[in-house]
This record gives C-alpha cells, sequence and structure tokens, in this order.
C-alpha cells in the first residue's frame, strides 16, 4: 500500500480524527488553529489546504465569514462532510482537490492554512488576497525519532532535521513572499496505553506498513 492509497483508507474509517488518543503533551507552545482564528478578521475568508476530515477547521469556523477546505482524499471529504452536517454552518464548503493545482480564482483569501499538509507555494501566493496570510505548520524530520530508532525506518528517517523548513522558506520566498516569519518548538508526546500507541501508528504514516 502506497501512501495515497494509506490516506485515503484512513479517510474512510477515521478522518483525521485523534480525538480518541488520551495522551498528554509537554513542550507544546501553540494551537496551530486556533493562531488562525485569533489573528482572523471576521468577514475574513479562509482556505484550508490539506483539512482531512475536517475536525480542526470547523472548530475555528465560527470565526470568518467564509471559509473553504480542501483534501486530495475523496474519503477524507466524505468524512469532512459528513462532520459538516454535524454543525449547521452554511457557510463552509468541502472540495475534492490537490493543492497542487487549486480550482479556485486567483486572490480569493484573506488567510490560507495548511497544518501536517503539502502546499505548492505559487499556487498559495496566486489565490492569496493582497496583503493576506499564510499560516502553516509542518512535521520535521526528527518527529517521533524514538519510535523510528526503535523500527530503524521510518518517515524522513535519517534525513537532516530542518531540510523541510529551509525548503518551504525558499518556496515561499520565491513565491512573493516577504515577510516570512518561522517558529519551532520541541515536544514531548505521551501515550497512556498501548492502545493508543497501535493507534497512532496505524492512523499515520510514520512507520509505513
Amino acid at each position: 500500500m502506497n501512501e495515497e492509497q494509506f490516506y485515503e483508507a484512513v479517510g474512510t474509517v477515521n478522518g483525521w480524527d485523534f480525538s480518541r488518543l488520551r495522551s498528554r503533551t509537554e513542550g507544546e507552545l501553540w494551537d496551530f488553529y486556533k493562531i488562525v482564528a485569533e489573528n482572523a478578521e471576521r468577514s475574513a475568508a479562509l482556505l484550508d489546504l490539506g483539512t482531512g476530515g475536517g475536525e480542526k477547521m470547523l472548530e475555528i469556523a465560527s470565526s470568518f465569514s467564509s471559509v473553504t477546505a480542501i483534501d486530495r482524499s475523496k474519503a477524507m471529504i466524505e468524512t469532512a462532510k459528513a462532520n459538516l452536517a454535524k454543525t449547521g454552518y452554511a457557510h463552509v464548503r468541502f472540495l475534492e482537490a490537490s493543492s497542487e493545482t487549486l480550482p479556485l480564482p486567483d486572490s480569493s483569501f484573506d488567510h490560507l492554512s495548511s497544518r501536517h499538509a503539502p502546499f505548492d507555494a505559487k499556487e498559495v501566493w496566486r489565490v492569496l488576497k493582497k496583503g493576506g496570510t499564510f499560516y502553516t505548520q509542518q512535521v520535521s524530520e526528527a518527529d517521533k525519532a524514538n519510535l523510528k530508532a526503535a523500527f530503524g525506518r521510518g518517515q524522513s528517517f535519517g534525513e537532516q532535521d530542518g531540510t523541510l523548513r529551509d525548503a518551504c522558506k525558499s518556496e515561499l520566498a520565491d513565491a512573493g513572499f516577504s515577510n516570512i516569519e518561522i517558529r519551532e518548538y520541541d515536544a514531548a508526546e505521551y501515550l497512556e496505553r498501548p492502545e493508543d500507541l497501535l493507534f497512532l501508528l496505524m492512523h499515520t504514516p510514520i512507520i509505513p506498513g
């Protein structure tokens, strides 16, 4: 099973919902979607890239006048639409689409967000309004390093930490962004039960297969 097939399978059974995990985190300095919401104007339009099952985005949807969220996975979007139906929101829409070629007009959004999902910097620049803001939070190469060491393989295993960060900064600058701010933190996550670890490993691509 390749990564795309894996992601589709997870979307079918669970969406990108990890709320059932019993865990605690030490050292986490911010909540990504909370930052997006706190820095938005009530009249703003938001585009969320790689929204998964939409769970996190729907938590902040009331902070915006309109929300569009995309994901490349049909299963994830079906899950997101089911989650949306529970909210009663009329200003939110979910689209099955790739972030590499956004089916959206130029200069359409005040804010864009992408949490743990790929993005195309030129496409982000194209659909973002002048003076708008793009927020992204990515996972570093050192993420879950102890698990990868135990298995001897894993996502970005053996790659130099900071490679993705530097590539993102370069791509954003090349696309036209001039005010690029980078923040980082290292956090420790403690899973309470063996079944929590199994759930994490079975629903993420940390250790493929």
